[in-house]
């Protein structure tokens, strides 16, 4: 995807760049390129691969009609900053934050903030033992209007460590490709939860035709105290 064909695609989002938008996605993309090389933030690294698969498909949650603005987000898992930081620069109505475990993938967040100058993003860091991610939705539990991540882990996993930092009527997001089996074997999970998968969205992305898939699921009443259980343990009875 060249940038022309970016500026095209997005507009049937109802998503319009500005010349400034532009900027920041350039120079996301060389930043990704550069710290790529000093550590592993991503298997794909050219122009036109960062565009389809990290930016456009990042603003395919903008397929959401419920993502509007003067909301709060928060993106588990974030990796190189995906979804978070693609949806930071389009709309910097959204105040977005970023939890991410890894120490050098935080300081690469960190940079990106600054250098594109996001004031909308809030960089979350979970390197200390007490800042994993169920300790962090813990402690911001009902928080958030929507939280979201994108290919991190099974969805029964990402329920349990993300909805307790989500607000009662607010949105579960997970961005996922292969997901009807994940779907079949959740259901127990999330009623436990009290949510409710409200809709499967299911796309390609364009010039390739990969399959995607947008779970739109809502939090219908608090989260139990019980959850989010341990890591270990949830990823025990994942596996049964």
């Amino acid at each position: 995807m060249n940038v022309n064909e970016f500026i095209k695609y997005l507009k049937e989002l109802n998503i319009d760049l500005s010349e400034e938008n532009l900027r920041k996605f350039q120079v996301y993309s060389n930043l990704l390129k550069e710290y790529n090389k000093k550590f592993n933030l991503t298997s794909i690294t050219e122009d036109k691969e960062i565009y389809l698969k990290h930016f456009y498909d990042s603003l395919c949650l903008f397929k959401v009609k419920k993502l509007f603005d003067n909301l709060t987000l928060l993106d588990v898992g974030s990796g190189a900053g995906f979804p978070g930081i693609p949806i930071a620069i389009v709309n910097p109505n959204i105040e977005v934050t970023l939890l991410e475990s890894n120490a050098k993938k935080c300081g690469f967040l960190k940079i990106v903030k600054d250098t594109l100058n996001l004031k909308n993003k809030k960089k979350k860091k979970k390197t200390k033992k007490d800042a994993r991610a169920e300790d962090y939705t813990q402690k911001t539990r009902e928080k958030f209007d929507i939280v979201t991540s994108r290919a991190v882990a099974h969805l029964q996993v990402l329920a349990e460590l993300e909805t307790p930092a989500l607000k009662v009527n607010g949105y579960f997001l997970p961005l996922k490709s292969h997901i009807t089996e994940e779907i079949e074997n959740s259901n127990k999970t999330l009623n436990n939860l009290n949510l409710k998968l409200e809709e499967v969205i299911n796309y390609t992305l364009p010039i390739e035709s990969s399959s995607r898939t947008i779970l739109i699921i809502k939090k219908q009443h608090k989260t139990p105290d019980i959850y989010p259980r341990n890591y270990n343990k949830i990823l025990k009875d994942l596996k049964g």
